[in-house]
């Protein structure tokens, strides 16, 4: 069976950025389309007319929907999503209610991200845990096999980046989470940079806990997350920060943690962007997850080709499966300044730093990179234009 396909045209028509820039920044912040757009000022308007509660009493039925929006997205109950402010507290708020104590293990991949692997040193220096770093199968991704062999009593949690943050790697996480279910171990999967840019179903990942974002791949607004945790775990954690909205004050000296997902939730909420966001998976999932890979991982392989065979330029992207995110470097030149140069040329980019992914950067002896990172409303042309403007400056 065919794969439908994306109405470029009608994608681009949809999105007021693509008159402007040509973004290929969709794994930093995406470029969001008109009917997100419309969504997040319509609610702040009525907020401004209004008032904040009434807005958001008026619009209960609309904010309910994000639930059910986003358990469609990846498969699950609405009783298993909370929505937060962004991914990394999403992420925060599953590591931290788990309860390390001295000698339990950590495992965790080569290219895990930044903020993460700050939270399993701090988790270490304060309870007595230790964190590994699984090595890499020959691909550059995430060895199955050696995950498999670490495995043994004092593994506390398997916690893996589906999609690195400085290059196009799509770690295989359903073969992660296989190893993870066979052993009952709990998985914390970080799909900051996966959900809305291919499919994802947290059965077939075999996921526990998942962590997702507004601004990347969904194009949603800015400020905007969501956090899955599945309803057979929910009761063994409790997470560590709790508001009214979390849990009911039941006496004066006891409480009770509601007994879903939004445990996680605090009860003051950014109303606007969570609307947005419902948006924003809709328009996705209208789409088609499927058509969205197919078209972002086709953009992204003829940008790879194209700048290999550009004179000095390097492509750094590892693994079995690529996604449409493209990391090079341009010969000695500074990847910031490759950076300022194209974004004089109204073409955006971003770099991706030791700072970012330190043991995968050091490992493979990269001081920085530029990341280049497509979406379906892009076109080939503009990947044309990318690699032309690209030459020139190399060649300066």
């Amino acid at each position: 069976m065919n794969t439908p396909t994306i109405d470029v045209e009608r994608a681009r028509r949809d999105t007021p950025g693509c008159a402007h820039v040509l973004h290929f920044n969709n794994a930093g912040a995406a470029l969001m389309p008109r009917p997100v757009l419309d969504a997040v000022t319509a609610h702040l308007e009525l907020e401004a007319r209004i008032g904040g509660y009434e807005a958001a009493e008026r619009a209960a039925e609309t904010i309910e929907g994000a639930y059910d929006a986003a358990a469609r997205l990846i498969g699950c109950g609405r009783d298993e999503i909370a929505f937060v402010e962004n991914a990394t507290r999403a992420w925060d708020m599953a590591f931290y209610s788990i309860g390390f104590k001295p000698g339990d293990r950590i495992l965790t991949a080569v290219a895990e991200y930044a903020s993460n692997y700050i939270a399993y040193l701090q988790t270490t220096h304060r309870t007595g845990a230790v964190v590994e770093v699984v090595p890499n199968d020959e691909h550059g991704q995430i060895s199955v096999d050696a995950l498999r062999k670490a495995i043994d009593d004092r593994v506390k949690l398997i916690a893996v980046t589906h999609v690195p943050t400085n290059g196009g790697l799509v770690n295989p996480a359903a073969a992660v989470g296989r190893v993870a279910r066979e052993a009952g171990i709990p998985y914390l999967l970080d799909a900051c940079q996966s959900v809305g840019h291919m499919p994802l179903s947290v059965d077939k990942l075999g996921c526990d806990m998942l962590s997702g974002t507004g601004r990347k791949y969904l194009r949603g607004p800015r400020g905007t997350g969501f956090l899955y945790v599945r309803r057979s775990i929910l009761e063994r954690l409790e997470p560590p920060l709790l508001d009214l909205h979390a849990a009911t004050w039941t006496a004066r000296d006891r409480y009770e943690i509601r007994p879903d997902a939004r445990r996680f939730e605090t009860w003051e909420t950014y109303y606007a962007g969570k609307i947005g966001l419902r948006r924003a998976i809709e328009y996705a999932l209208d789409l088609g997850l499927e058509p969205i890979r197919a078209r972002v991982y086709a953009l992204a392989d003829q940008l790879r080709d194209r700048l290999r065979g550009l004179p000095g330029v390097s492509v750094h992207d590892l693994g079995v499966e690529r996604c449409g995110i493209v990391t090079f470097t341009a010969g000695g030149a500074d990847p910031a300044a490759v950076k300022a140069r194209l974004a004089a040329e109204r073409i955006n980019v971003t770099v991706s730093s030791p700072a970012g992914a330190r043991i995968d950067m050091e490992a493979r002896g990269l001081t920085g990179l530029v990341r280049a990172s497509v979406h379906y409303y892009n076109t080939e042309d503009e990947v044309d234009r990318f690699c032309r403007t690209l030459a020139r400056i190399a060649a300066a």
